[in-house]
């Protein structure tokens, strides 16, 4: 009898999204100022993370970023998120609202408190390195695209990294996550 070929093995799948987990130290949960330097409560544990999720977190996982410009670029991403790149809506004016109710508005706090922030943050990023350096952190932590998509050779992909950093070495010091002083 003929021996089987054994057939590679496949990463797992999620959706339609290959899934690379990677053991990385993140945040504890549990972890509390009051018990500090308890061995039962450490501030970091080990977990499992999806370095596919976005392509900040495979920066990251691949040593490319700090983890001061990796929560810069997190936060950048909530704010872009809670602007409205998911769950905007319009208006209906077609709906009867019943006495007594109120009239919901179409921009809601948290939209308006993350604008705020953004304009901030792009007051920031232009006035040091300029608007370029404002799409391409839009492009990379808020759309989600990778650098490949944005560059076609080595030598770009590695400028553009090297940009990247310094465009969240701003953010990371403007929102108080690094000491790095802004660049004029």
């Amino acid at each position: 009898m003929a021996k089987r070929k054994s057939r590679p093995k496949e990463k797992p799948m999620l959706g339609n999204i290959r899934a690379e987990p990677v053991l990385q130290p993140v945040l504890n949960p549990d972890w509390r100022p009051d018990r500090d330097g308890e061995k039962a409560f450490p501030r970091y544990v080990t977990a499992a993370v999806n370095i596919r999720e976005s392509s900040i977190s495979a920066l990251l996982a691949n040593n490319a970023i700090t983890a001061s410009q990796h929560a810069a670029a997190e936060k950048f991403r909530t704010l872009f998120e809670a602007m409205g790149a998911s769950g905007a809506k319009g208006l209906d004016t077609t709906r009867e609202f019943v006495d007594g109710g109120t009239f919901p508005e179409p921009i809601g706090q948290k939209a308006i408190d993350a604008g705020k922030k953004l304009a901030s943050a792009h007051h920031a990023l232009v006035t040091s390195h300029g608007l370029y350096a404002w799409r391409l952190v839009g492009y990379i932590c808020g759309e989600g695209r990778t650098i490949r998509e944005l560059a076609e050779t080595r030598r770009q992909r590695d400028t553009m990294t090297d940009n990247l950093r310094a465009y969240l070495d701003v953010l990371a010091a403007h929102w108080g996550y690094s000491t790095v002083k802004k660049r004029a």
